[in-house]
């Protein structure tokens, strides 16, 4: 019982890592010890589940965000404005001192004609065009999500638009919080940890260490069924998902303690394999997401980071 409770404490006080660094960035702010940054929100080719992602947060939650951390200056969906009005407040970041998040992979094929955002000046905006002359003059630039850190699903085969990640388009470092979604709390205890310290401690492919430093497998409360040799044969199984295909043993986050909708659940935990969406090369590397034959080939990608 004492050990149990030990592991409970230490998970309590992962979880609530994101929530301390909000609230230290809101209280510094707000007495006048940090200044708020502007940031820019930029979705370009995928679904916007990520920004979805961010409003569902709790605990913290997309309101502190937008009152007490940053001058929240523009995204796609969430922008009143319209034409000429939206590009204008896009760009006028530059020259600024701001943040930019961008989530969606870059559509490159035709020069970025594949992903319009837009017009200046009579002529049609590309999602290229902007995250590099926003991305190349941030203090930071944060990708969020799958597309955004390696291309995700939008550049999975055939990859029709040419979709890449957006360090591949641009010559500065990047802040990389893959998963499809990205959790809230990934991207705003990083942001609280850059507007904290300046920086955040990143691992050898740029995740921070804060949320991505640890395999899903060594956490999971499965484990103790793999160490035995005891699978699950078929979905709604309570032992270990391995030989179904799960891909926890290669993906690092921190879901089996920290969980998801309002930190009440996860794929494991309702009895479905992780699939790997944290992992740089999800879709097309983590595929299948399900199989019975998983121990006659490769399973997935291994992390050796």
């Amino acid at each position: 019982m004492k050990k149990r409770q030990q592991v409970c404490s230490e998970y309590q006080k992962k979880r609530e890592t994101a929530l301390k660094l909000v609230s230290q960035a809101g209280k510094a702010i707000q007495n006048g010890a940090l200044t708020k940054k502007n940031l820019v929100w930029l979705e370009l080719t995928g679904c916007s589940g990520n920004i979805i992602s961010l409003l569902d947060g709790v605990n913290p939650g997309f309101q502190y965000l937008l009152t007490r951390m940053v001058n929240f200056v523009y995204d796609n969906s969430l922008s009143a404005a319209e034409n000429t009005a939206a590009m204008d407040q896009l760009f006028s970041v530059l020259g600024t001192d701001y943040i930019l998040a961008v989530e969606g992979a870059v559509a490159t094929k035709n020069n970025g004609r594949y992903n319009i955002i837009g017009s200046v000046q009579g002529r049609p905006l590309t999602a290229l065009e902007a995250v590099k002359r926003l991305g190349e003059k941030a203090a930071h630039v944060i990708a969020v999500g799958a597309c955004a850190t390696h291309g995700g699903p939008s550049a999975a085969r055939p990859n029709p638009a040419a979709c890449v990640s957006v360090q591949s388009v641009l010559q500065r470092p990047v802040i990389k919080l893959p998963g499809c979604p990205c959790h809230p709390d990934w991207f705003l205890g990083t942001l609280a940890a850059i507007l904290l310290f300046g920086e955040v401690a990143l691992d050898r492919q740029d995740r921070p260490l804060l949320f991505y430093s640890t395999l899903i497998h060594d956490r999971c409360p499965r484990r103790s069924f793999f160490d035995r040799g005891i699978f699950a044969e078929k979905l709604g199984d309570k032992t270990c998902m391995f030989k179904l295909g799960c891909r926890g043993p290669v993906t690092r986050t921190d879901c089996p303690v920290r969980q998801w909708n309002a930190y009440v659940n996860w794929p494991v935990k309702d009895d479905t394999p992780c699939i790997g969406c944290a992992q740089f090369g999800f879709p097309d590397r983590m595929e299948p997401f399900i199989s019975y034959d998983t121990t006659r080939r490769e399973h997935g990608q291994t992390d050796h980071s």
